[in-house]
Order: structure tokens, then C-alpha cells, then sequence
């Protein structure tokens, strides 16, 4: 069993705890009785067509161990919206990441930047759930669903009126995410099973993106050169967090990722 499988047991065994009927016109009812969230997907196209950056708030990973055990997700949010960030990636699994909703509520209270709530999607329980806590995005890991899956959650996330990032590591997932409709996709240069980075991936893939489609660069941004080579191969945003979370100065690191 690879990580990610095994994440996705314990998460589908956890949500199945708390999960109720969730109605896509329910969602949308919801959704207009509430102010709209900022727009994730609109953030990431830059008007001054400069990388963006969305920067992550993760406590640990099993990838890194801990990284920053004892971080307050509202005092990290005003320290990356200081410093310059696009918008937010805010884990919310507690087991292997440390993260609570709370962490997106407060995150998304705190500053006005677009949140992503990143987490392991199986239900739409959860897209009420990041609606609820002010998320402007949802996350939806290709490999990990069948396609009934993520035509449920991508149809829910739409009905909340929130973006939908669809998560791809390889050509086949890429094709699938398309054929959902997706018009925001994250290539994941960290494989999920092993861990194993490959900036790589980025490079080849995001090549065969059609033009609408928006392209983020997650997992093994560290410096700048790597910032260059993804965004040389077309990408609009890249998501950062162990080196954003660990940086004495989070500005510092965004500048460079853009310089």
C-alpha cells in the first residue's frame, strides 16, 4: 500500500462519520446567503502577468515530519499576506498534516486572500464544510477518484460557487481532468505514493495544457531557479509551503520565486 492509498482509506473511513445528503441546489442555496469568497482562480492570473504564489499553512507532512508543529494558521496568514502571497493553501487533515477547519476559518477570517482548502476530498460534505469556513477553492486529487467521484465534487464545488483545483501527476490524469471541465490544474511534482520530487513534471506537462486552462506548479518550489524552469514551461502560480513555513522571511522567498 502506498501513501496516498493509505491516506485515502483513513480519510473516506473519517468523513463516512460526519457525512449527510448534501444537494447541489442545497449548496447553492447556501452559497447565496453568504458574502462570496474571494476568487481563487481569478488571483492566479496576475495582471502584470508575474508568477503568483500561493502559499501553504501545514504543520507537518509524512513527507517532512514535523515542520512547524506549533504554528497559529491566523498569525501565518497575516505573515504571508504581508509578504506578498496570492492567496492560501490551508491544510485542514488532521492525522498525517496536523490541520484542523478551524485553520482555514480563521485563516480565511484573518486576511483577504482567496483560500484553498487542501485536504483529501471524497464527499461533498466537505465542499460544505470549506464553503462554510470562507474557502474560495476545494481540492480534487485525480488518482485518488473514480470519475463518478469527481463529477460529484466537481459538481458541488461549482454550486457553492467555488473553484476547483483538480490535482494531476501524469498525462492520463491530465486528459481525465479535462474531460470533467477543469479550468484550474495543479501538476503535483511530488508522487503521492513514494514522495519521490520531480520538477520534470512540470515541464512536461504543463506544455499540454490548453491556453484557458490556468497552471499551477506544486511541491519542490524551494528557490528561485526552480520558479524560473516551471515558469518557463507555462505556469501561472506555483503552491510553496515547508520553505515558506520554515522562512525567517516569507517576502524574501516570494520575491525570488517572481524575480
Amino acid at each position: 500500500m502506498d501513501k496516498l492509498t493509505e491516506i485515502m482509506a483513513w480519510k473516506r473511513s473519517e468523513v463516512a462519520s460526519r457525512a449527510s445528503p448534501v444537494t447541489e441546489a442545497g449548496l447553492a442555496r447556501i452559497a447565496a446567503g453568504r458574502p462570496r469568497p474571494p476568487s481563487f482562480a481569478a488571483a492566479l492570473r496576475r495582471k502584470d502577468g508575474r508568477l503568483a504564489v500561493i502559499a501553504e499553512i501545514k504543520r507537518r507532512s509524512p513527507s517532512a515530519g514535523n515542520i512547524s508543529a506549533a504554528a497559529s494558521a491566523p498569525e501565518q496568514a497575516r505573515r504571508y499576506a504581508a509578504a506578498g502571497a496570492d492567496a492560501l493553501s490551508v491544510l485542514t487533515d488532521g492525522k498525517f498534516f496536523g490541520g484542523v477547519l478551524d485553520d482555514l476559518r480563521q485563516a480565511a477570517a484573518e486576511v483577504p486572500l482567496p483560500c484553498l482548502r487542501k485536504d483529501f476530498f471524497v464527499h461533498p460534505v466537505q465542499v460544505l464544510e470549506a464553503l462554510e469556513a470562507g474557502a474560495g477553492a476545494v481540492l480534487i486529487i485525480v488518482r485518488a477518484l473514480d470519475d463518478e467521484e469527481i463529477r460529484v465534487l466537481h459538481g458541488a464545488a461549482k454550486a457553492a460557487g467555488l473553484d476547483a483545483l483538480f490535482e494531476i501527476h501524469c498525462e492520463a490524469e491530465l486528459e481525465r481532468a479535462l474531460r470533467h471541465g477543469a479550468g484550474l490544474v495543479g501538476v503535483n511534482n511530488r508522487d503521492l505514493g513514494t514522495f519521490a520530487i520531480d520538477l520534470g513534471l512540470s515541464e512536461r506537462l504543463i506544455p499540454r495544457f490548453p491556453s484557458q486552462v490556468t497552471a499551477v506548479s506544486e511541491s519542490g518550489i524551494t528557490r528561485g531557479a526552480d520558479a524560473v524552469r516551471v515558469r518557463v514551461a507555462g505556469a501561472h502560480a506555483v503552491l510553496a509551503g515547508e520553505m515558506l513555513m520554515k522562512a525567517a522571511d516569507p517576502g524574501a522567498l516570494i520575491r525570488e520565486f517572481r524575480a
